[in-house]
């Protein structure tokens, strides 16, 4: 028997409704609608939870610290040291 189509909250990323298949066994109407509220839920749930957070904004006091760098000399050698 093939599975009903969920509703809204577990609509797919190109707005197809999910499809749940039943492999076995004949569910009655009241099983598969229960089926389909878990696995819609349990999907809108987790799609919602895949949002990647906002990188965390630098502070003013590191940028500024940055500019005050100077730029490495590189004419002089090690090998004059002689200490």
């Amino acid at each position: 028997m093939s599975g009903a189509a969920a509703s809204d909250p577990a609509a797919g990323a190109a707005g197809e409704p999910l499809r749940i298949d039943v492999r076995r066994g004949d569910p009655t109407p009241e099983e598969l609608a229960a089926v389909i509220a878990v696995v819609s839920e349990s999907y809108a749930q987790e799609n919602a939870d895949a949002v990647a957070a906002d990188p965390p904004m630098e502070s003013a006091w590191r940028r500024s610290a940055r500019a005050l760098r100077a730029p490495l000399k590189r004419g002089y050698g090690w090998g004059r040291f002689t200490g």
